[in-house]
């Protein structure tokens, strides 16, 4: 069976010249587009014909995919729709991608522009690369093509640079991973694992719950557990932050108005609770405006069928 194309769509609020611009010049399309860390325009003799490119895509570790490329524009006059087809490949017996086909489609709706593309592509490394393909790759790479469609929508309606983006996500999800990490440890291992470490004696010691210690501890610790997966689950939403920085202020003001001298520890209550709140306050403060996936449609409108336009510039004639 045959893999299923990648599909995107995504309505952005701009005029037709400004998204062309935006994806047909090389030095502007590198920049939002994480399939490609590198494009470069060939010279060619006249509009009517194609335009051949080389790409790059650094992939880790010092290492690069490169390949070669056409496409060609087509307008529809009747609707003022815009098409760009597309041919790629890659020698590089490493590039999993042996070559592939596709387009961008440009649709103008009232005060914004439809952006859509469609593409598939054939695999190397026989049945091992196709079912590597459809488990992990081709998801993946659909998933990047769709985060990068929305970083061009934030870039063209808001003014931010992919590049203050990217940033911004990668401090977003640093600082969420991190602090949900860290309440889902503090409930797991110093409350439900390892109680006898210091925490079960630090309850005691506050004797709000004499011989209840342990199973207190032990709802404390699950519903630590619980924060943590809520925050990981809902990191976009500025309320669970509220909350968090709330439970860091109040937890250990408790637990230090019963035993100041846990000040004196050298990973207190306290110094804990205060990185935790700064990493609070990052993940609140970079969530703003960060690209994603799930704005685009993955599926095309109306009856689903991912077939290519008829009057695709390379199965149609000018």
């Amino acid at each position: 069976m045959a893999a299923k194309p990648v599909y995107v769509e995504l309505d952005i609020q701009t005029d037709m010249e400004t998204l062309w611009k935006a994806t047909q010049t090389p030095e502007l399309h590198q920049q939002w587009d994480l399939r490609f860390t590198e494009i470069t325009y060939m010279p060619r003799s006249g509009d009517r014909e194609p335009q051949r490119f080389h790409y790059r895509t650094r992939i880790g570790f010092g290492m690069n995919i490169a390949g070669t490329g056409e496409t060609k524009a087509k307008t529809n006059l009747l609707t003022g729709e815009r098409i760009s087809g597309l041919k790629f490949g890659s020698p590089q017996r490493i590039s999993l991608i042996r070559n592939g086909s596709g387009y961008w489609k440009y649709s103008p709706k009232g005060g914004s522009v439809t952006f859509a593309t469609r593409y598939t592509y054939d695999t190397r490394f026989g049945a091992v690369g196709r079912w590597f393909d459809r488990c992990l790759f081709r998801p993946l790479f659909g998933y990047a093509t769709a985060w990068s469609f929305d970083m061009l929508r934030i870039w063209l309606e808001k003014g931010i640079p992919p590049s203050v983006s990217i940033q911004r996500a990668l401090m977003h999800y640093f600082s969420a991973g991190l602090l949900a990490l860290l309440w889902v440890y503090q409930g797991l291992v110093p409350k439900l694992l390892f109680p006898g470490g210091g925490e079960l004696a630090i309850l005691q010691a506050a004797g709000w719950f004499p011989g209840g210690e342990k199973p207190v501890l032990a709802l404390l610790g699950a519903g630590e557990i619980g924060i943590g997966l809520l925050a990981a689950a809902a990191h976009r939403q500025g309320g669970v932050y509220i909350v968090q920085a709330a439970l860091l202020l109040l937890l250990p003001a408790i637990a230090l108005a019963r035993s100041p001298e846990l000040l004196q520890a050298p990973f207190n209550p306290l110094t804990l609770s205060a990185a935790m709140a700064g990493l609070c306050l990052l993940a609140f403060w970079s969530r703003r405006e960060l690209p994603q996936a799930g704005r685009c449609l993955r599926k095309p409108r109306g009856n689903g069928k991912e077939e290519e336009p008829k009057w695709h510039p390379y199965t149609s004639g000018r």
